[in-house]
This record gives structure tokens, C-alpha cells and sequence, in this order.
């Protein structure tokens, strides 16, 4: 495996996510639209957070909540763990292959989503400023959530502001999700260590900011911890 690839992959992921989650989130607290007002709740618990902790702290863990996801799925796509590939296209295909299949009027009726909302927005019966990006994150979240019974650890329920936060751009070739695609290659998907080498890659630069921290003299923060201690055992 070539971890080299992948810590590349998990640093410059994490500062996307975080660029991309900080931007969501300055948006959803200053626009006033009609899309967000059907979400009064999901925004009111989104400042609740904000005020709990901090902006940064929501930031943190959203963009933490879908690297592991994206992740997660990919792996799982490419190891048909999943009868459609969430984030993942078919052969000969760009986009992923849920969001193909929906195109073409097929959603699996087990999936948790507003189907005629998602068809809807693809047939352009719903106004939307982006109505494919807008389905694939209904059909995403439905996915998610969907998975939620057989790995709860791994799918906890999202909570609807953190479904709010999710990177506005999903399905250009500069997307967080074609740099998973990228990375997490068929042939890095055969080891599930690929898993463990990316939460060790993704956590390393905040584990070299404390480290900074206590040679300063400074104290390790609660939320900090993790970043200091839970690090990765390789099977070897």
C-alpha cells in the first residue's frame, strides 16, 4: 500500500473539507431563503452548537462526520458492500451510480429519501440552483442514514444541521469526493488498514499543533486529546 498517496490525500482533505463546511456554514447563518426556511429548526440547532462551542469546533467535527462517510462508502463501493455505488460511478459512467440509477427513475424503496423530491429536482419540476448536485445530497444522506441499522457506529443518524453543511460541490472533477475516488483505489480498497492510515494521515496536523502547543509550555485541551493520543496501530 502506498501510504505516501494517501497521507497526500488525507491532508489536503481535511483543509477542503474544512474551507468547503467553514463556507456552508457562513452561508446557511446569513442567507435568508426559502430553502432554509424549511430547515428553521435544523439552522436553530446549528447556532445552538455554535454557541455551545464554538464555530470552529463545528467545523471540525462536520467536516471530520464526512471524510469518514466518504470514505467509508468508497471503500465499501469498491468492495460490493453496497448494491449501487453511493459515491462511486459504474463503468463508463461519471457520476455516482445511485444518482445515475435515480436519473433513469430507479430508487431502491428501502432507501430513506423523499423520492419525489429527488425526481422533482432531476426533472426540473422543482426550482433548485443546482437540482443534480441537490438530489445526489438527499440520495447521500438517505444512504447514510439507511446504514444506520446494520453499522450504527460507523452511520450514526446525521443530524440535520450536519446534513446542512455538507461541501456544496459533489460532482465536478474537483470535488471532495473524485479525490476519495482517487485515492482510494481498487487496489487500496483490498486492505482495510487503508482505513486506519487515513484517520492517522487526516489527524496529523492538528496532532503537530498541539505537539507545538506542549513544547511551548501550553495545556492539551479536552477536544485536543484525540489528536494527541489515538493514533493508529498498523496490523504489523
Amino acid at each position: 500500500m502506498d501510504t505516501r498517496t494517501l497521507e497526500r490525500f488525507a491532508r489536503s482533505a481535511r483543509r477542503q473539507l474544512h474551507e468547503q463546511v467553514a463556507a456552508r456554514l457562513e452561508r446557511v447563518l446569513r442567507t435568508d431563503s426559502a430553502e432554509l426556511r424549511e430547515h428553521a429548526a435544523a439552522v436553530q440547532k446549528l447556532k445552538d452548537e455554535i454557541k455551545a462551542t464554538s464555530r470552529a469546533a463545528v467545523v471540525e467535527r462536520v467536516a471530520y462526520t464526512w471524510f469518514n462517510r466518504f470514505c467509508a462508502l468508497r471503500f465499501m463501493d469498491v468492495n460490493h458492500y453496497t448494491a449501487l455505488g453511493v459515491v462511486s460511478p459504474a463503468e463508463g459512467f461519471t457520476q455516482p451510480e445511485l444518482l445515475q440509477e435515480a436519473k433513469q427513475g430507479h430508487i431502491d424503496d428501502a432507501l430513506p429519501v423523499d423520492r419525489q423530491r429527488v425526481f422533482d429536482l432531476l426533472g426540473g419540476r422543482l426550482p433548485a440552483r443546482e437540482p443534480q448536485q441537490e438530489a445526489y445530497r438527499l440520495l447521500l444522506v438517505g444512504a447514510c442514514n439507511g446504514y444506520h441499522g446494520a453499522m450504527p457506529v460507523l452511520f450514526e443518524p446525521i443530524a440535520d444541521y450536519t446534513e446542512l453543511l455538507m461541501p456544496d460541490d459533489l460532482l465536478s472533477e474537483g470535488s471532495i469526493l473524485q479525490a476519495v475516488r482517487d485515492a482510494l483505489t481498487p487496489d487500496a480498497c483490498q486492505d482495510e488498514e487503508v482505513i486506519g492510515w487515513l484517520y492517522q494521515f487526516y489527524i496529523a496536523e492538528k496532532k503537530e499543533a498541539v505537539d507545538e502547543k506542549v513544547k511551548a509550555g501550553g495545556k492539551v485541551e479536552p477536544d485536543e486529546l484525540p489528536a494527541k493520543t489515538s493514533l493508529y496501530t498498523p496490523d504489523w
